[in-house]
C-alpha cells in the first residue's frame, strides 16, 4: 500500500509538472509557432546548392547540425512532410564530411574541430532510427567512429582540473565547459539510443562539470567557475539534469542564479548560446524556474525577430542565431530525444 501510494504521488507530480509547463507555454504558443515557421523559411532561403550557408562558419558541420536539430525540435522528421527533405540534406551534409577516422568536420570551424564534431555527433545520434535504410546504414558506419573520437579526446592525459572534459582539438590537454557540454550530450544521446558508452566516461564528464560550479554564488564558468557565467550557467545546469542529478541543491542554486541574473543576458558575449541552455535547463527544473524564465524569454525574443524571420546571433550570424532560438523556443515540445529525461539511465540514487 505504501509503495502504491508513493507511485501515485510521483505520477501526480509528473502530471502536474507537465500541465504547469504547458500552461506557461500556452499563452505564447500561437506566436511562437508562427515565429518558428518564419525561422525555418529563412534558413531554407539562405541554404546554398552545396549545403552550406552564407554566414560566418557557414560551412561548418556544427552549424548544419544545429539547423537539422531545429527542425527536429518542432517535431519534423527526416524524409517526411514539409521539411523532411531539408532534414535529410543536413544529415547528408554531415555524413559527407566524415573523415575515415570518423571526425565530422568540413573546416570553417573556428578554433578547432571538436566543437563542430560534438554537435554533429549529437545530431546523428538524435536522428539514428528515424531515417531510411540507406542513410541508417551510413549512420551506423560513421557514428561509432565519431563517438570513439569523443571518448579518446576525453582520455587524453590532463591535469586534475581538466580531467573528464574536452576542448577544441582531439588532442587538447585542457578543457572548457562549452565544448564539454556538447560532448557530454552526444555521449548521453548515444547511451539513450543503446550505444555502449562507458559509464565512467559519463561520470568523469559530470565530475568535470561540477568542478566548474561556484557553490557559494551559484554559477558555472568556462574554464574556471566565473568566466562567461551568463552564457554557461544554463549549460552546467542542463548537463547535470540530463545525467540524473535532478533538482539537486546545486542545480536549484544555479536556477536561482539564472532567475536573478537572466535580464543581463542580452549584454553577454554569447547571448543566444546562453538563452538556449537557460531555456533547456530551466525547463528541466520546471516550476517557478521554467515559468519565470519563459515569461521573460518569449516576449523579449519574439520582439527581436527580424522581418526576414531570422535572429542575428552574435558573431556567428543569422543561421546560427535562428537555429539556436528555435531550439530554445521549442523546448516544451520535447521532441528531441536527448531532452526527454529518462530516469532509467544514469539516475542518481
Amino acid at each position: 500500500m505504501l509503495l502504491l501510494l508513493t507511485l501515485l504521488i510521483a505520477e501526480m507530480g509528473v502530471e502536474c509538472r507537465a500541465q504547469e509547463t504547458g500552461d506557461v507555454f500556452r499563452q505564447y504558443e500561437a506566436r511562437v509557432s508562427k515565429a518558428v515557421e518564419r525561422g525555418f523559411e529563412y534558413m531554407l532561403s539562405t541554404e546554398q546548392s552545396d549545403g552550406t550557408f552564407p554566414d560566418a562558419h557557414g560551412r561548418s558541420t556544427g552549424i548544419s547540425s544545429l539547423v537539422g536539430m531545429a527542425f527536429l525540435a518542432q517535431g519534423h522528421l527526416p524524409g517526411l512532410g514539409k521539411y523532411g527533405d531539408a532534414i535529410n540534406r543536413r544529415i547528408d551534409y554531415t555524413l559527407l564530411h566524415s573523415s575515415p577516422e570518423g571526425l565530422l568536420d568540413a573546416g570553417d570551424h573556428g578554433n578547432g574541430p571538436m566543437y563542430a564534431h560534438n554537435i554533429s555527433t549529437l545530431f546523428l545520434s538524435e536522428v539514428s532510427g528515424m531515417v531510411d535504410p540507406v542513410r541508417q546504414r551510413r549512420i551506423d558506419e560513421v557514428l561509432p567512429k565519431a563517438m570513439n573520437i569523443i571518448l579518446r579526446a576525453q582520455a587524453v592525459q590532463k591535469s586534475i582540473e581538466h580531467q573528464g572534459g574536452w576542448r577544441y582539438q582531439p588532442t587538447s590537454q585542457d578543457s572548457d565547459l562549452s565544448c564539454s557540454g556538447w560532448a557530454l550530450m552526444a555521449l548521453r544521446s548515444a547511451r539513450l539510443n543503446g550505444a555502449q558508452v562507458p559509464q565512467q566516461a559519463i561520470e568523469a564528464a559530470v565530475a568535470y562539470t561540477q568542478r566548474r560550479f561556484d557553490r557559494r554564488i551559484g554559477h558555472f564558468g568556462y574554464m574556471d567557475t566565473a568566466q562567461h557565467k551568463d552564457s554557461l550557467t544554463g549549460a552546467g545546469l542542463l548537463c547535470l539534469e540530463l545525467c540524473g542529478r535532478h533538482g539537486t541543491p546545486e542545480n536549484l542554486k544555479a536556477g536561482d542564479w539564472i532567475l536573478e541574473n537572466h535580464e543581463s543576458l542580452p549584454r553577454a558575449e554569447f547571448e543566444f548560446y546562453g538563452n538556449y541552455y537557460n531555456a533547456q535547463g530551466m525547463f528541466q527544473l520546471g516550476g517557478k524556474y521554467w515559468r519565470q524564465y519563459a515569461e521573460w524569454m518569449y516576449p523579449h525574443y519574439l520582439e527581436e525577430q527580424s522581418g526576414d524571420g531570422s535572429w542575428l546571433g552574435e558573431r556567428f550570424g543569422r543561421v546560427y542565431g535562428t537555429s539556436m532560438m528555435i531550439l530554445a523556443f521549442t523546448v516544451p515540445a520535447r521532441q528531441l530525444p536527448i531532452y526527454q529525461r529518462d530516469e532509467r539511465v544514469d539516475e542518481q540514487k
